[in-house]
């Protein structure tokens, strides 16, 4: 007997964001990985033994009595209110009306899964119970991110207008002042002889935080730094393979899909020293905590040809760490337990009623 996955999403509105891509993934996970066991559905207003929500919408939250007649709601914390508060510039009474449906979204689920364990503590400070919260990490599949021969990579290079002999830096994702937009454009500055691209862009406008401050940036980049603005997720292999190193000088994520994109291309990882990582990238990628630790880093992996080594190693490691088979097997064992449970208990009912 199959059981139903009705998946709710609504992130492919808003493009050059990593909520749409974990979704994308997990859509292709279920349907290649779990045939077996479980039928799957997307958006469709039906009755599913697990309704899986992968962004809040509030006409999401009105489904919640219609979806828990005979089945378990999962919802998929991509964010928290600190997290938009440092993605968005949201005002005063919209802001808290917003923070707390979000919490009472989470709430109101029978059970959440997080990408990272460090925002179990962060979920139970709001006082979300501790007991419904998995922590599942993401994936990326190497059929859709893999590194391509040296040959083909100098060829991209001239494609995207870039030198093909120099060290390119690369970064993704939505330009916003957490991701560290500054310190990138600061290291472009300081090194001239390296090139930087950032893929991606405002996907939410005038509503960015930072939005004015980044944009002036924008205006007069130095002559090393490409931004060439948000790219279609089928055109990003291309740029991380356009790179060296990725470079992520962010303050505050969940976990990046851009890391595990540029582990499977073979690149070495840069990223800020914050404590958000550690027990999710263990010793898989470089960091440092301000502009000079970067600039440092950098130099060291283009001058040092076995630190570079080095990196690609712990890079590869994290690649296998964190493989398509693992990240199955967590959501088979995960989705089956919720629908035994859901079962037994329907049956405890029936025999007592």
């Amino acid at each position: 007997m199959k059981y139903s996955i009705n998946m709710f999403s609504r992130a492919y509105t808003v493009k050059g964001q990593g909520v749409a891509s974990a979704h994308d993934e997990l859509v292709e996970l279920v349907k290649t990985g779990l045939s077996d066991k479980f039928t799957l559905s997307e958006n469709k207003m039906v009755t599913a033994d697990i309704t899986h929500y992968h962004t809040v919408n509030f006409r999401y939250f009105l489904t919640r009595p219609f979806v828990r007649r005979n089945g378990v709601t999962v919802g998929y914390v991509h964010f928290l209110p600190e997290t938009v508060d440092e993605s968005l510039h949201l005002v005063g009474p919209i802001k808290q009306i917003f923070y707390k449906y979000l919490i009472a979204f989470y709430k109101g689920m029978d059970r959440l899964v997080v990408v990272n364990p460090y925002f179990i503590d962060r979920l139970a400070a709001y006082g979300v119970d501790r007991s419904k919260i998995t922590y599942i990490p993401n994936f990326v599949d190497e059929k859709e991110f893999f590194p391509f021969e040296p040959t083909r990579k100098a060829e991209l290079k001239k494609k995207y207008g870039l030198d093909p002999h120099k060290f390119t830096v690369v970064c993704a994702g939505q330009l916003q002042r957490r991701k560290g937009v500054s310190d990138f454009v600061q290291c472009a500055k300081d090194l001239p002889d390296i090139q930087f691209l950032w893929a991606g862009g405002f996907s939410f406008g005038r509503m960015t935080d930072g939005y004015e401050e980044i944009s002036k940036m924008l205006e007069n980049p130095p002559p090393n730094a490409f931004f060439p603005g948000i790219i279609d997720r089928e055109k990003m292999n291309e740029i991380y393979n356009l790179a060296d190193v990725l470079f992520l000088p962010s303050y505050d994520e969940l976990f990046p899909m851009i890391i595990l994109e540029a582990m499977n291309c073979g690149l070495p990882v840069l990223l800020r020293d914050v404590d958000l990582y550690k027990n999710i990238l263990f010793d898989f990628y470089l960091k440092a905590k301000d502009v000079s630790g970067f600039e440092e880093e950098l130099l060291r992996l283009r001058d040092d040809p076995a630190y570079y080594q080095a990196a690609v190693g712990h890079s590869q490691e994290g690649h296998q760490f964190y493989n398509k088979d693992h990240v199955l097997s967590l959501w088979d064992t995960f989705y089956t337990s919720l629908v035994t449970e859901k079962k037994t208990a329907q049956a405890r009912l029936k025999r007592n009623g």
